[in-house]
């Protein structure tokens, strides 16, 4: 008896296969369906009384992909078992899903929601199918972006049904298409009404019930052509090359193996492209990005998303009403993001003007999502009525939360600190949207620290999806449950870290944008600097988010930190650069359209020429890959520093917040993975070859050097 998959046959002899797991909201394509559809396809095939059968979801969705705990031990047994071992591995599912289409009995897949992944190669490897008319479901191969390629077949069936060129986009990017677009497509062969699903695949079978794929045929040919030698192909695969290179900078291997596992397989028999497609599986099974890449991007995250951080034993809140003080960028993203959850805001600033003005940006997003049909004008509508702005702090009384979104001034703060807890209950949580300043010496102008808690967003609000929860000294788990049940409301990804200047994402995203002001100084080139950190894997170069971020705040948090240590202050080296750009030149960063570059009026940004005067270039330049190295080093070692010190106090939490936070390399899975992924022991030898060339800030510290020392690594140590 199955547990994964219900199976029964009809007195017509019609077998229909219902994959329902236990337990769970969402099918995924585990080693227990595998196995279970292994024993039922084999069932299929040798019982004369049953003349087809039917593949559907006992769930709204038909199959959501592959399980990706199952995929991430298969690129950790990869490391060990070496290539034989993982081609087997890799090549089971093909073998599987090869076994329907050669049954001799014909199968055909009703789809009646999403399928995604080893889902849709599950649809792909039967002989027809149909599809639920409803514009919802989305049929894709969206393993690139977990940094693998289809392994049941999807790089050889599908392009075999479009052509190459109709397939290339959703392959290389993952892209979702519709049953309307799937049919066009020839991918389905028919959509149907849902209620409609199971006769009209039970009408083929009895009326047709062809068991041979169409490749399996004489005489087939991919749509389109194929081979080297067809023109039409070979176009794609030149341009599709250059582009695969464009877009990954070498550092995702995954598009390329696509790219040649469609171009070696599409020209030989579908059993020989199937070998080709798992060879090239299995070799991204042995490197490190897609095991690294599921487990921050996928698994890590969606722990984080559950909440795995949150105090056990208190009661879960829903925030029903919120108080943001300070309705600039951020306040005002927080007021949106906030309402769009359906909570009433209540919008504080200074001046009405000001906190109009911060409602001002709600109107021009939900104008913007009306427009691009992402939101109804009555949802709209009620969203903004959910808004107030106002100066007057008594309309905070009955606030479940209240987030402090001032001028990064400790006087500010204070004032804001004190006015709002004279106003709200005794049971309402104060947060502070501070980026730097320590939580708890702001709880200080609190009377009650216990419920007072860093709550951390990253700008846009609207679009980030990352909150950085920061616990201060006294801050209760009440207030940590709170915030937690808030970001959870609002739909983002928290990661929880103990207080500290900077806390961890600031101050770990400081040492790359300083890494890449300290090179200018250095005389390294600013073009060089930027395309190595671009090269490296972050979404911009350094000098470019030191003008996002803007150089004016930059000084601001720099001038904060002179007097907040005064004597104890250490220059790190950007200090003189900064002072001149800012204090003398005026050039505050992209806010004013000057900064390290040049904004022009309708004309794309580009570095400032003036750079050459102020950091003249040194005659000899270093490699690009010594470049790259520094960039994502001064990161991780600064992320080693946060565990030594007690700010971080787990390793996923590091990588996500790295990752989501501002963007660090996702390829890489995070700093700490990175590390994990050269070695320990070869990272703390590397930094200290950097320390002796650079300076003591590539000094790998002890705790690092312990666990060199030891064998240890960061997820065995965190497992």
């Amino acid at each position: 008896m199955t547990e994964t998959i219900k199976y029964d046959v009809d007195s017509d002899g019609i077998a229909t296969l219902t994959i329902d797991l236990p337990n769970t909201s969402m099918n995924v394509l585990n080693q227990q369906v595998m196995d279970e559809l292994k024993e039922l396809v084999g069932k299929i095939a040798s019982d004369d009384k049953v003349k087809g059968a039917i593949v559907t979801s006992g769930k709204p969705a038909f199959l959501a992909g592959a399980d990706l705990k199952m995929i991430e031990k298969m690129t950790g047994m990869a490391k060990t078992a070496g290539v034989e071992e993982t081609f087997k591995e890799a090549y089971f599912i093909n073998q599987l899903l090869r076994s329907i289409e050669t049954s001799g009995k014909p199968f055909v897949a009703a789809i009646n929601g999403l399928a995604m992944g080893g889902g849709l190669e599950l649809c792909l490897a039967c002989h027809y199918r149909v599809v639920a008319d409803d514009p919802k479901i989305q049929l894709s191969q969206p393993e690139v972006k977990v940094g693998l390629m289809p392994g049941g077949g999807g790089t050889q069936r599908l392009p075999r049904l479009m052509g190459i060129q109709a397939s290339a986009p959703y392959l290389l990017q993952g892209k979702s298409m519709s049953p309307q677009e799937a049919l066009g497509f020839g991918v389905v062969h028919e959509v149907v009404s849902g209620d409609q699903l199971l006769s009209a695949a039970k009408k083929w079978l009895m009326e047709k019930g062809d068991p041979v794929a169409p490749w399996d045929k004489k005489g087939f040919k991919v749509p389109g052509g194929a081979g080297a030698m067809d023109p039409r192909s070979v176009q794609v695969f030149i341009a599709g090359a250059a582009m695969v290179q464009k877009e990954t900078l070498r550092n995702y291997p995954a598009a390329l193996a696509i790219l040649s596992a469609v171009y070696e397989g599409t020209q030989i028999p579908i059993d020989q492209g199937l070998d080709v497609e798992s060879k090239y599986f299995a070799s991204l099974l042995l490197g490190p990005t897609a095991g690294n890449m599921i487990r921050t991007l996928f698994i890590n995250k969606g722990a984080a998303d559950k909440l795995i951080r949150r105090p056990k034993d208190v009661e879960k809140t829903t925030i029903s009403k919120l108080g943001v003080l300070g309705a600039g960028m951020m306040g005002a993203g927080i007021a949106f993001v906030s309402a769009k959850a359906g909570m009433e805001v209540v919008l504080i600033d200074r001046e009405q003007a000001l906190a109009e003005k911060g409602k001002a940006y709600s109107e021009g997003l939900v104008k913007k999502n009306v427009q691009r049909k992402r939101m109804t004008q009555e949802k709209g509508d009620a969203l903004l009525a959910r808004i107030k702005p106002t100066t007057d702090f008594a309309e905070l009384d009955g606030c479940d939360l209240v987030i402090e979104a001032v001028f990064e001034d400790a006087k500010v703060k204070a004032d804001a600190t004190v006015k709002a807890e004279a106003v709200i209950g005794k049971a309402a949580v104060f947060g502070s949207n501070t980026s730097t300043m320590p939580i708890t010496g702001l709880a200080k102008n609190s009377k009650r620290p216990d419920r007072f808690i860093g709550i951390h967003f990253f700008s846009p609000v609207e679009k980030m999806p990352l909150v950085e929860i920061i616990k201060g000294k006294k801050t209760g788990d009440e207030a940590l449950a709170r915030a937690l049940d808030y970001v959870a409301q609002i739909r983002k990804t928290p990661v929880v870290v103990n207080d500290g200047r900077g806390f961890y994402t600031s101050r770990v995203v400081s040492t790359f944008v300083n890494e890449g002001m300290l090179m200018l100084t250095e005389g390294v080139k600013p073009a060089l600097i930027e395309n190595g950190g671009r090269m490296a894997g972050m979404p911009v170069g350094p000098l470019s988010l030191a003008d996002e971020v803007s150089l004016e705040l930059t000084y601001h948090i720099k001038e904060t930190m002179r007097q907040a240590l005064a004597g104890k202050y250490i220059p790190d080296g950007t200090d003189t650069l900064i002072d001149h750009m800012v204090l003398e030149l005026k050039r505050l960063g992209k806010k004013n359209g000057k900064g390290f570059y040049e904004y022009p009026e309708g004309a794309k940004k580009h570095l400032w020429p003036g750079l050459a005067e102020i950091c003249p270039p040194a005659p000899e330049q270093p490699d690009v890959e010594d470049v790259k190295k520094r960039i994502l080093y001064r990161q991780a070692l600064e992320t080693v520093r946060c565990m030594e010190e007690g700010v971080l106090m787990n390793a996923s939490d590091a990588d996500v917040g790295a990752i989501f936070g501002w963007g660090f390399a996702p390829f890489t899975g995070g700093p700490l993975s990175l590390i994990d992924t050269v070695g320990v022991e070869k990272f703390v030898a590397e930094c200290k070859g950097l320390a002796k060339k650079y300076g003591v800030r590539f000094k790998p510290p002890k705790y690092l050097r312990d666990m060199a020392a030891k064998g240890e690594t960061f997820y065995k140590q965190a497992a």
